[in-house]
């Protein structure tokens, strides 16, 4: 860091920074808590690039066209830093290789692996400041939303999946203390936080790293007990992982929704070998099989690669079929793409074209739809709480937007306005392929 730069972050009292946040809620949260050092250090946030006199950028590995895009916007901020001072930071999920080209194109670079170091490390852009910050997961967030709230319990994973960069980028599983999370959540729900989503790459090794540490379904279990009438989510869960005890407290939980994401990637144990994911077809099906005979009203929504390395149309088959079989209401559906750094970029050639992967993700795409819409047939009649997200007034009326506990979208048509981050009891009177309809109770 170059001593310039260290002198403008001395200089920005009451300066503003903007933070560009590329792929999943791990990021999210992530920048929630970089957002709030900036702010202990004398920096507003703005939701205009423009204004800003700081830009941060928390990255996400996982597929190349993010790392272009951040690629394209380097560029642009380099011009602009010729006709005014501007400080850029780089975090998040980062390959070697990205890192090492980008690292003399910005003027930071904080290392995800090394989050509780995190303070340190901007303090030193401000060493006047004397301040006493704690460690990363222990920063109170900026939460960008007043009722929903992303709580990360570990970050890493030691699964090595072949296409994934996260081990790579964020390092071996390091659970949170229970303590520190239990403080966090109950702060929340004090404040009357309705939705609680505790975050991690495998939540369910959740204090395997630690000896001394509780496990994932007594966490689970505490959280719950914290106080009533507030949702509690996880994500994500690893199939090999996914324990009799976690079901059992999902049973009981007072407040634990009916949903559970738990990623297959794939339909054949072929590629499930290459992919290095640890279980066969078979016994996901049979653990599938017994969370719907344990929890029947659970919703399960999955996440599938369609043209992973090498895979062949009968591959391809095998997982359609096994979408249609497992009738999943939701799929978080992508088409692979290579990222340089992981073991199926050394180990396999990208060789499926990418006319296939689209044709193969549209195939899947329509069975999905079709899943999901008879799911959503279900619960008509039914009368459940809605969280409400944003409300949109039309010209007789208002149109209310949110979700159920089991994820599903809900529309809800009224002569008034139902309060934004609140539940609403309704009841769904029609179905459609990524939602329902419903009316006020």
């Amino acid at each position: 860091m170059s001593l310039n730069i260290a002198q403008q972050v001395q200089q920005k009292r009451d300066k503003k920074f903007y933070l560009l946040v590329f792929g999943c809620q791990m990021n999210k949260s992530d920048a929630e808590r970089l957002g709030q050092i900036l702010k202990n250090i004398g920096y507003s946030e703005t939701a205009k690039e423009e204004e800003a006199d700081l830009i941060g950028v928390v990255a996400c590995a996982v597929r190349q066209k993010a790392v272009d895009r951040i690629y394209g916007q380097v560029r642009n901020w380099q011009l602009i830093k010729e006709k005014r001072p501007l400080i850029t930071m780089l975090s998040g999920c980062v390959l070697e290789r990205d890192r090492k080209m980008l690292k003399d194109k910005f003027d930071l670079f904080i290392d995800i692996k090394k989050l509780d170091t995190l303070a340190e490390q901007i303090q030193a852009l401000a060493p006047e400041e004397k301040l006493a910050l704690p460690d990363f997961f222990d920063i109170t967030p900026s939460y960008h939303s007043t009722y929903r709230a992303y709580v990360p319990i570990m970050t890493g994973c030691n699964k090595f999946c072949t296409y994934c960069a996260v081990p790579y980028t964020r390092g071996k599983e390091v659970s949170r203390s229970s303590e520190n999370i239990l403080t966090e959540i109950k702060h929340l729900l004090e404040h009357s936080y309705k939705e609680i989503v505790l975050l991690g790459q495998n939540v369910n090794s959740y204090g395997l790293d630690q000896a001394t540490e509780i496990k994932f379904p007594e966490l689970l279990k505490k959280i719950d007990a914290l106080s009533d009438n507030f949702w509690l989510k996880f994500l994500t869960s690893h199939p090999y992982d996914m324990s009799d005890d976690l079901i059992k407290v999902m049973r009981e939980g007072k407040n634990i929704n009916d949903y559970l994401h738990l990623p297959v990637q794939s339909g054949s144990d072929n590629m499930l070998k290459r992919m290095n994911r640890h279980y066969s077809v078979a016994s996901y099906k049979e653990l599938i099989n017994k969370v719907r005979r344990i929890l029947p009203q659970t919703a399960v929504s999955t996440d599938i690669i369609v043209g992973f390395c090498g895979e062949t149309e009968a591959e391809f088959q095998a997982t359609a079929q096994l979408l249609d079989e497992l009738k999943y209401n939701m799929s978080y559906l992508s088409q692979y793409s290579q990222r340089s750094g992981t073991a199926a970029a050394k180990l396999y050639k990208d060789d499926v074209s990418p006319e296939v992967k689209k044709q193969r993700w549209e195939e899947l795409n329509q069975i999905l739809t079709q899943n999901s819409l008879d799911f959503n047939k279900t619960l008509i009649g039914q009368s459940r709480d809605m969280l409400v997200d944003f409300v949109d007034q039309e010209n007789d009326g208002y149109k209310n937007v949110g979700k159920l506990s089991n994820y599903v979208a809900v529309h809800v048509y009224s002569d008034h306005p139902l309060p934004v981050g609140d539940f609403s009891k309704v009841k769904i009177t029609e179905a459609q392929a990524w939602g329902v309809r419903a009316e006020v109770v």
